[in-house]
């Protein structure tokens, strides 16, 4: 293991304590009018438009268009052939596993690390990034970078799933092809200092194929053979339907929740609130509200738990001591921008609607 990544976590387990003393007995939720600078920078500059029009051509990859459509293929033919064989535990495990992977995009990759909307002690960091990896997506920095340079550039031809090009891009097809060169263009100069610079993610994308084979496809199919005696069909099938549903669910945010839903703080981009895709999604469909405040850790104006768990277990986190620093914006600024920008509506499942003169319900 290289030195320097064990001597920049034995900083980091100092500083956890260092800091756990500190706020143990202070709020860990930090409610304010205007972001930080840099968060305001973010906010100010999102969407960014292109300089120029960007022309270039996107080769198919065969590879990953023949291996995506058996990957779905087998999931539902075995789903509708063989799965209602499954033994109890495996309909309880196999989800299960998927949700708790869920929780490592939603509340590691995504608000965590990708916007830093709150912050996490050592132990929360290696958690999530296991989590992470037990859903079989890419490496961390891949994973952020193109997060970030969408947010920036979203809807434009460096945005790395532009839904102007329809549902079957923004969903899968992006995929299925050579990066548009814009996104390698302006991708390359999003700030990820911070990413590298963070000791978790170096080790686990130093070593990322071998942990997230093993938590991701290995365990999960070992563990219903061995425990409660599955069958290797239906526990090897189990893996690809969970691999196969996870993996729509984080599409559906790139397509679904920048199509159909209504748009209360931000009329004039494509994100959208969609309780639908929340639901699939642990919380991330209120997505026209993360496109006005990417740096709030709940990504949604709403507080309810049903539609939002990913915050739930942020919170749970932040009771434990574990997290800190829970970035959200003052219900006076909310209003404004919805106000000011919003198409009108209010979101559906909000406590806070806003009713205001010149605003109307759903």
């Amino acid at each position: 293991m290289n030195v320097t990544i064990i001597y920049n976590a034995i900083i980091e387990i100092q500083d956890s304590f260092r800091i756990g003393k500190v706020i143990m007995y202070s709020s860990t939720v930090t409610e304010y009018q205007e972001p930080p600078k840099k968060k305001v920078e973010e906010q100010a500059s999102e969407p960014s438009p292109l300089p120029c029009k960007e022309e270039g051509k996107q080769p198919l990859i065969w590879f990953n268009i023949i291996g995506i459509g058996i990957l779905h293929i087998l999931a539902l033919h075995a789903f509708f052939t063989k799965y209602h064989e499954a033994k109890f535990w495996t309909w309880i495990f196999s989800p299960a596993w998927g949700i708790s992977a869920g929780i490592g995009i939603t509340a590691g990759a995504h608000r965590l690390w990708a916007h830093r909307s709150y912050s996490a002690k050592l132990p929360l960091r290696i958690f999530l990034a296991i989590l992470y990896c037990m859903a079989g997506q890419t490496h961390f920095y891949k994973w952020i970078r193109d997060h970030r340079t969408h947010h920036k550039f979203t809807e434009t031809a460096a945005d790395p799933h532009d839904a102007n090009r329809g549902f079957f891009f923004s969903h899968v097809g992006w995929l299925m092809m050579k990066r548009h060169p814009a996104v390698k263009k302006y991708g390359s100069k999003v700030d990820m200092s911070d990413v590298t610079a963070d000791p978790v993610i170096q080790f686990f994308d130093k070593y990322y194929e071998l942990i997230m084979c093993t938590l991701a496809f290995v365990i999960p199919t070992l563990i219903p053979v061995y425990i409660w005696n599955e069958s290797w069909y239906i526990s090897i099938h189990a893996v690809i339907i969970r691999y196969v549903w996870l993996l729509n669910a984080t599409f559906l945010v790139n397509s679904f929740a920048h199509m159909w839903g209504n748009r209360p703080y931000n009329r004039d981009v494509k994100p959208t609130e969609n309780a639908s895709v929340s639901f699939f999604t642990l919380g991330e469909g209120w997505h026209n509200y993360h496109h006005s405040f990417p740096w709030d850790y709940k990504a949604a104006e709403l507080p309810s738990y049903g539609l939002n768990p990913s915050t739930a277990f942020i919170e749970t986190m932040a009771r434990l001591g574990l997290a800190y620093d829970l970035k959200t914006p003052s219900k006076e600024l909310i209003a404004k921008v919805s106000v000011n920008n919003g198409d009108g509506t209010y979101s559906r499942w909000g406590i806070d609607h806003h009713q205001r003169k010149g605003t109307k319900g759903l």
